[in-house]
């Protein structure tokens, strides 16, 4: 599958497709000069789409996204790659898994790993994502880079002509080294300015559950809170649940309809896990599912609510710094603790709920934080997002 020049190597396994030249955008659009990769969910005319699996998958017609962004001015360089048809947080698939950017025999995260290195790389300006339970997100923060989830539905960011993992909960959204340039492609899309926003007399809840997280991911959480309240905002802890029993049956579930046609071949061609856990989804009765998004329903209420009484919530967006590529457990302060749900505890309940989130380095190589704000409030957010991304680097 892999087209690679050559004169760009990709060592880090990083890039699922890519053509002899860019598809160039627009020659006066505001985006021009810009280029951007592509998550190999994303379906680009002319391009082959395989998820970076092995097994067949459907195809989703092509994005509008993509279509947009090119109209915008952007150039698109190729597709990258990422764990399994979405189903992992950290780079494994079927083409040999991608590697981090940086630390050698680490793992890059996932889904959207071969974007975040892309952007880290500086192979590219900005790079398109999907985030399920965390995938933009996670691979930001263990890349260095910054990751956008808009708000679930969110209209300038659209999931039509991306091969699905979950339709509850996917979100696409883009990855880049500045919150700068992801307010730049946010103002392109909405046709509106991202606004200048003051931190100054914000009302921020810190939530950094015990025993969650090592001791150098609660220092840089407890970095940035203290950049916040220097900046004028009033930091105090919260408290969020565990959200995993409602998000795993959905996941699951859903991934399974969508690979349906696949799961009826006796070896479609996935990796065991993507495959054990796609049949796991496909057992799952209606009453299990409906009752998963029963308590879905009760944590948006407990969200709402929170958000009602912040302006923002701030949370680390990974439990470790990057683990060794095979590491299937972490050591955290209240135990050993299997990787996939160390991680998404801490991101899944916000591509769950669908509200939006920005993935900011911190001050501690290659771990991130999360910056969560109201339901509809992505402008605001991006608009804060940069002003303390200044802070950070200058501070």
């Amino acid at each position: 599958m892999t087209d690679a020049t050559s004169d760009l190597p990709d060592p880090q396994r990083a890039w699922a497709y890519r053509p002899a030249s860019p598809l160039p955008g627009a020659p006066d659009g505001p985006l021009r000069g810009l280029t951007f990769s592509v998550k190999d969910l994303f379906g680009v005319s002319g391009w082959p789409l395989r998820a970076s699996t092995r097994a067949p998958v459907p195809d989703p017609g092509v994005s509008p996204l993509v279509t947009r962004l090119l109209a915008l001015g952007a150039s698109a360089v190729g597709k990258t790659h990422l764990h399994e048809i979405a189903l992992g947080i950290t780079g494994l698939n079927g083409f040999g898994g991608t590697d981090h950017p940086g630390l050698p025999g680490r793992v890059p995260g996932g889904s959207s790993s071969g974007a975040a290195v892309s952007v880290a790389l500086k192979q590219v300006d900005f790079a398109l994502g999907t985030d399920t339970g965390g995938s933009i997100r996670v691979p930001a923060a263990w890349c260095g880079v910054v990751g956008f989830k808009p708000t679930k539905g969110h209209p300038a960011w659209p999931t039509g002509g991306v091969l699905p993992l979950s339709v509850t909960c996917d979100h696409a959204g883009p990855l880049a080294r500045d919150v700068a340039t992801v307010a730049r492609v946010q103002e392109a899309l909405t046709g509106r300015a991202v606004p200048e926003v003051a931190v100054r007399g914000l009302r921020v809840g810190l939530w950094l559950p015990d025993g969650w997280v090592t001791e150098d991911v609660r220092a840089a959480l407890r970095d940035v809170a203290g950049t916040l309240s220097r900046m004028g905002a009033t930091v105090q802890p919260v408290d969020f649940p565990e959200v995993l029993d409602a998000y795993s049956p959905i996941v699951l579930s859903e991934a399974a309809h969508v690979h349906r046609s696949a799961l009826r071949l006796d070896d479609p061609g996935f990796l065991p896990f993507t495959l054990a856990s796609l049949r796991q989804g496909a057992a799952l009765t209606g009453t299990e599912v409906q009752a998963a998004h029963d308590r879905r329903a009760a944590y948006r209420a407990q969200l709402d609510d929170l958000l009602t009484r912040f302006d923002l919530i701030l949370a680390p967006a990974v439990p470790t710094s990057p683990p060794a590529q095979g590491q299937d457990e972490v050591l955290l302060p209240d135990g050993p603790t299997p990787l996939r749900r160390a991680v998404l505890r801490l991101t899944a309940p916000f591509s769950l709920l669908g509200a939006p989130v920005v993935a900011l380095p911190t001050r501690t190589p290659f771990v991130g934080a999360q910056l969560i704000a109201p339901h509809g409030q992505d402008d605001r957010l991006l608009g804060l997002a940069r002003a303390l991304d200044r802070t950070l680097d200058s501070e």
